[in-house]
């Protein structure tokens, strides 16, 4: 239910969480380097989280990380490798999330389809991306 896709230099491209995971209990998917983290916390009726707020941090960010969930519909990704050559394609369902961690990647809508994005800000325009063939 957890799937690592791996470029052919080791760089870990992409990692899927499909709908079904139900992890035994908290856990995290990514290594901790990572500007994004990517995990399920698995809590049982009645626990509590106290009350926080994050400390704040400076924090270098060199690279965009993006986090796509399903929330309806389906999707073709195409990842890319850091050379921008064509990897593989998943078919992502509702419940699916996709940790998008290098290289590259395009989307074919296959259904109509509602999709949450999460990924540093500020996004400041166009020009942060460079489309390619």
């Amino acid at each position: 239910m957890v799937e690592e896709i791996r470029s052919k230099k080791g760089s870990l491209i992409a990692i899927i969480l499909r709908r079904n995971i139900n992890p035994k209990e908290t856990s995290f998917y990514t290594p901790s380097v990572f500007s994004q983290q990517l995990g399920l916390l698995k809590h049982k009726k009645g626990n509590i989280i106290k009350a926080h707020m994050h400390i704040p941090r400076a924090r270098k960010v060199e690279i965009t990380q993006e986090v796509l969930h399903i929330k309806r519909g389906r999707a073709d990704i195409f990842l890319y490798d850091e050379d921008r050559k064509y990897m593989t394609k998943r078919t992502l369902s509702a419940g699916d999330t996709i940790l998008l961690a290098a290289g590259g990647h395009g989307l074919e809508i296959l259904q109509d389809s509602l999709i949450l994005e999460i990924k540093q800000g500020p996004y400041t325009d166009k020009t942060e991306k460079e489309y390619f063939e």
